[in-house]
């Protein structure tokens, strides 16, 4: 999928809403682990309910791999419903891979190729070749950890290095990189002050705001701060969406979580003429 492509499913959805999926079967209707495969079943379930006020879903797989391979298959037959069903949908696999240059091709075909992702989230720890791969496909995208919203971002990622924050060097450097009109990157809406100062490094680039809703982000702030010629952000939302409802009426509790974001972002859109 192109970003023109994803910009144009943004203006017809009126929305940037990014659902994430992140699974525990701890927080699912009690009625769903009679299923067969109740991971699978919820997922679906929230993927109709909110498919028409969303773009994209964001799988996250730490909450499929801790259900060992009866999970790995749930995340398999996830992205095949998404694909199928909704194929005008963003999908992104929430992996956080970072690996040397042969481990990181390997990730990006399993994603990319095997299981039809869109996009990947991933590492920059280890530099460049364990980007690039991700980077070499086509219509696919790496998502870069840049300003992460929880409290350990500042352990490194606003350290200063010769005189400037660690993220922006971070940006900087990646956006030299091959392929680099491949990358997004990932900006948490707790740190939406900072969104002015990134935006001047990477102008162009979309942007995964994940933290709005049960983090406490706020999607005005990040909105105005963030947003570019192509709308430039997929703003996540996970845990307030998929289990605003603890009963067998959870999925039109999560669609009314999911229209609210959307009926804002709609204003959004509308009043910086991006519809």
């Amino acid at each position: 999928m192109s970003t023109t492509a994803l910009f144009k499913h943004i203006q017809a959805q009126k929305s940037y809403l990014c659902v994430g999926l992140d699974i525990d079967l701890d927080k699912v209707p009690q009625h769903l682990l009679k299923a067969e495969d109740p991971i699978f079943e919820f997922a679906k379930a929230i993927i109709d309910a909110t498919a028409p006020y969303a773009v994209a879903f964001k799988p996250n797989l730490a909450f499929f791999e801790t259900y060992g391979v009866s999970g790995w298959q749930a995340l398999e037959k996830t992205i095949r419903y998404i694909k199928t069903n909704y194929p005008k949908h963003f999908a992104i696999a929430d992996a956080k891979r970072g690996d040397i240059g042969n481990t990181a091709t390997r990730y990006a075909k399993a994603f990319f190729e095997q299981m039809n992702f869109d996009a990947v989230t991933i590492a920059p720890y280890m530099g460049r070749d364990a980007v690039e791969p991700f980077l070499a496909f086509d219509g696919k995208y790496g998502i870069l950890l840049a300003l992460t919203s929880n409290p350990g971002a500042a352990d490194f990622q606003k350290k200063t290095l010769d005189g400037k924050p660690l993220f922006t060097k971070v940006l900087a450097t990646a956006s030299s990189w091959d392929n680099a009109h491949n990358l997004m990157y990932v900006v948490g809406a707790t740190q939406a002050e900072a969104l002015h100062q990134i935006r001047a490094i990477v102008p162009n680039a979309f942007l995964l705001v994940p933290g709005v809703g049960a983090q406490g982000g706020d999607l005005n702030h990040v909105f105005a701060q963030g947003h570019n010629a192509q709308c430039g952000l997929l703003v996540n939302a996970s845990r307030s969406i998929i289990y605003a409802g603890s009963d067998e009426q959870f999925a039109s509790a999560a669609a009314q979580q999911a229209v609210q974001l959307q009926q804002q972002m709609e204003v959004h859109l509308t009043e910086n003429n991006l519809l």
